[in-house]
C-alpha cells in the first residue's frame, strides 16, 4: 500500500521513509464456536484375577487371590505331581509317585509312612513303626515288638516264633528221657556265652512237653528236663544265682498238638526272664 503525502515537504519525507515497504492487514475468523477435543488413550488390559497376568494371556483366569503363578497365569506345581502348590499338602513328592487329591502319596496301612517308602506296607493298625514303615524290634531278635512275648532277649539268643529265648534247632533229649543229647551241647554252650556276657541277667529255665501221655507224667518229665539244663549251665561256670528251673508240662503249648510238627514245637526248653 502506498501512502501519499498530504502536506508538502513533511508528506514527502514520510513517503521517502515508507518507500519500498508493503503493508498488509488480515482478519481470522473462528467457525463453529467449539474447541477441538483430545482423543482419550485406550483403557489398560484387564487382569480379572489380579495375578499380574492380563486376561488375554492368562491360561488360568480364575486363580485365587495371592497365589503365585507362572508366566501363563497358572498356579505353580513345583513337584509335578498334578496338584497345584497352594493345594498340595505334601510338597516335594518324588517324580513318578502317585498321589491323592491333596498331593500326598497313599499310605495303605495308615502307619504314617507313605507306600513308596514303606518297606512293610501291611503293618497292622496301631503298631509303632520306624522310618522305613516296619514295626519295631527293640531287642533285635527278629520278632517284632508287637508279636514278641519275651521282650528284652539278650543279643545273640536263639528265639522261637514268639520271640522267647528257646533251645531250638536240635533235639535236646531222646524220647521219654531227661538226658541231654551230645549234639545239643553247642547250643547250650551258646547260652553259657551269652549269660557270661550278661552276668546281671537272671533266667528261669522252663521245661515244656506235648500232650502225648499222662498229664502228671508230662509235668514230671518237664521238671527233670529243665533241671538237667540248669545243671549243665552251672557246670560250665554260670553262677547259680542267675538260674532257676521249673517244669510246665503240657500246660503252655505254642502250637497245635494235633500235628507232628506242632507237638515237636511244644517239646521245648525256654529261658524266660526270672520274676
Amino acid at each position: 500500500m502506498w501512502v501519499e503525502a498530504e502536506h508538502g515537504d513533511a508528506g514527502a519525507e514520510r513517503d521517502a521513509e515508507l518507500d519500498g515497504y508493503i503493508v498488509t492487514a488480515g482478519l481470522t475468523f473462528l467457525f463453529g464456536g467449539k474447541k477441538e477435543q483430545a482423543v482419550p488413550p485406550p483403557p489398560p488390559p484387564n487382569d480379572s484375577d489380579g495375578d499380574g497376568v492380563y486376561d488375554d494371556s492368562d491360561k488360568c483366569s480364575d486363580t485365587p487371590k495371592g497365589v503365585t503363578v507362572d508366566s501363563s497365569g497358572c498356579p505353580l506345581d513345583s513337584d509335578g505331581d498334578g496338584v497345584l502348590d497352594y493345594l498340595d499338602k505334601c510338597p516335594g513328592t518324588p517324580a513318578g509317585v502317585k498321589v491323592d487329591s491333596s498331593g500326598c502319596p497313599p499310605d495303605s496301612d495308615g502307619d504314617g509312612v507313605y507306600d513308596d517308602s514303606d518297606k512293610c506296607p501291611d503293618t497292622p493298625e496301631g503298631v509303632t513303626v520306624n522310618s522305613s514303615g516296619c514295626p519295631l524290634d527293640s531287642d533285635g531278635d527278629g520278632v517284632y515288638d508287637y508279636l514278641d512275648k519275651c521282650p528284652g532277649t539278650p543279643k545273640g539268643a536263639t528265639v522261637n516264633s514268639k520271640g522267647c529265648w528257646a533251645l531250638t534247632g536240635v533235639v535236646l533229649f531222646d524220647f521219654d528221657s531227661s538226658n541231654i543229647k551230645p549234639e545239643a551241647y553247642p547250643l547250650l554252650d551258646e547260652v553259657v556265652s551269652i549269660l557270661k556276657k550278661n552276668p546281671k541277667i537272671k533266667r528261669e529255665i522252663q521245661g515244656h512237653t506235648d500232650s502225648k501221655g499222662a498229664e502228671k507224667y508230662n509235668q514230671e518229665l518237664s521238671e527233670r528236663r529243665a533241671k538237667a539244663v540248669e545243671r549243665y549251665l552251672e557246670k560250665k561256670g554260670i553262677d547259680p544265682s542267675q538260674l532257676t528251673s521249673k517244669g510246665y508240662g503240657e500246660s503252655q503249648p505254642v502250637a497245635s498238638n494235633a500235628t507232628k510238627e506242632g507237638r515237636q514245637e511244644n517239646r521245648r526248653v525256654e529261658l524266660k526272664r526270672a520274676q
